[in-house]
């Protein structure tokens, strides 16, 4: 079945950075867009970015800029560069493949003033 596990999350100050790492398994990962997503304490989960499987990236204005979100289909694996972190970037990461209904743990990532 579809599965998806985060990793590489952790606690860093403003201005560090982080890189995110999702295993995608039980669907052709090299034909699938592949999103990330996030959730905040209290808050609804938002979109952070798109990669296709061409290689066309689009990300929320929240991010763009500090974020880039790549993938090695070899692997099965797509990651998220986060640079120049923020406090209000802190939340749970999730990734899928587009339209999926299928959700990982995520990994947390806190960003400390």
């Amino acid at each position: 079945q579809v599965q998806f596990v985060e990793s590489g999350g952790g606690s860093v100050q403003s201005g560090g950075s982080l890189r995110l790492t999702c295993a995608g398994s039980g669907f052709p990962f090299s034909d699938e867009i592949m999103t990330w997503h996030r959730q905040a304490p209290g808050k609804a989960r938002e979109w952070v970015a798109t990669l296709a499987p061409g290689g066309a990236t689009f990300y929320n204005n929240s991010v763009k800029g500090r974020f880039t979100v790549s993938r090695d289909d070899g692997k099965n694996t797509m990651y998220l560069q986060m640079n120049s972190l923020k406090p209000e970037d802190t939340a749970v990461y999730y990734c899928q493949n587009y339209g999926s209904t299928t959700w990982g743990p995520g990994t947390q990532v806190t960003v400390s003033s």
